[in-house]
């Protein structure tokens, strides 16, 4: 069928004059449907400089429908309009602010904070800085030895995407089951996105004001929202009920499992204390000079 004549894929589809059976017409019109079903969109020209960035989960944990299924996020550089962001205090009281600032950048259409794994969010804030006040971030971290604060100068550019097998996970599935040690229940649980981490601090603001002088509901209450069912119950009262009774080495083995098997950005870095010389790898901190580099001045 090569020297068959039929149209470039458009709305017309293949020619209807083509004297074929019409099961092979059916066939040759399904195959430019599916074509153009699948074809790659063409890249939206902006007004406005932008970098599309390679997400750590490489979209493998999002529904197919999302445009972030493909592993990637269109962002613009930042402007004055993003720094008034930064620097207004109602924001910043109401705890939006960093939202608020995604919300403005993201040039990815459907797409919002909401939407993005926290492990994604990780390494687009760190592009978001990058492509905003350049690579060098100047910190203040305590040395985790000798307990002695340390100026440092971070190189972003050198922080990467965790190494992550996604050989043994149905792409588009964002559930995930392990067995606990002590319990011997199996629970599914799921990666949290922008959307969970935003009930989660409206949920404990609520309960703080309840009960001022209680002990903090962080552990709990990020389980509950983490937690889609125990032993293939996934009634909210039943996960709700067993997370309050959870044996704590049963929470703590959870929570390690979630990590180590969870695609993240790496926010570490190497560190020397210039005070006792201890050598190791830490946390890189997230000050408020991050997004601000002159907010000491």
């Amino acid at each position: 069928m090569d020297n068959i004549p039929i149209k470039k894929m458009g709305a017309d589809g293949i020619n209807p004059n083509l004297d074929l059976p019409e099961e092979v017409k059916a066939a040759l019109q399904n195959d430019i449907d599916n074509a153009q079903a699948t074809a790659p969109a063409a890249p939206v020209q902006h007004d406005f400089p932008t970098e599309v960035i390679e997400l750590p989960s490489e979209g493998h944990f999002y529904d197919p429908s999302s445009p972030l299924s493909n592993g990637k996020l269109e962002l613009k550089y930042m402007t004055a309009k993003e720094e008034d962001i930064l620097t207004s205090q109602n924001l910043i009281k109401k705890g939006v602010v960093l939202d608020k600032l995604l919300e403005s950048l993201i040039v990815t259409p459907g797409v919002t904070p909401d939407d993005i794994l926290v492990g994604d969010r990780n390494a687009v804030f760190v592009a978001a800085r990058i492509l905003a006040y350049g690579s060098k971030y100047e910190a203040k971290v305590v040395c985790p030895k000798c307990g002695e604060e340390n100026d440092v100068s971070i190189e972003l550019t050198k922080l990467t995407n965790k190494e992550f097998d996604f050989s043994g996970f149905t792409k588009g599935v964002n559930e995930f089951e392990f067995e606990l040690p002590i319990s011997r229940k199996v629970v599914r649980y799921k990666l949290l996105k922008g959307k969970d981490e935003k009930n989660i601090e409206e949920e404990l603001k609520a309960l703080s004001k309840l009960n001022k002088n209680g002990p903090s509901h962080e552990v709990t209450t990020r389980l509950k929202h983490v937690i889609v069912s125990v032993d293939g119950d996934d009634k909210r009262g039943i996960v709700n009920a067993f997370v309050d009774n959870m044996p704590s080495q049963d929470a703590r083995e959870l929570r390690k499992h979630i990590k180590e098997h969870s695609p993240d950005f790496d926010m570490t870095f190497d560190f020397t204390c210039e005070h006792c010389d201890h050598e190791g790898r830490i946390q890189m901190p997230m000050g408020i000079n991050f997004f601000w580099p002159d907010a000491e001045l």
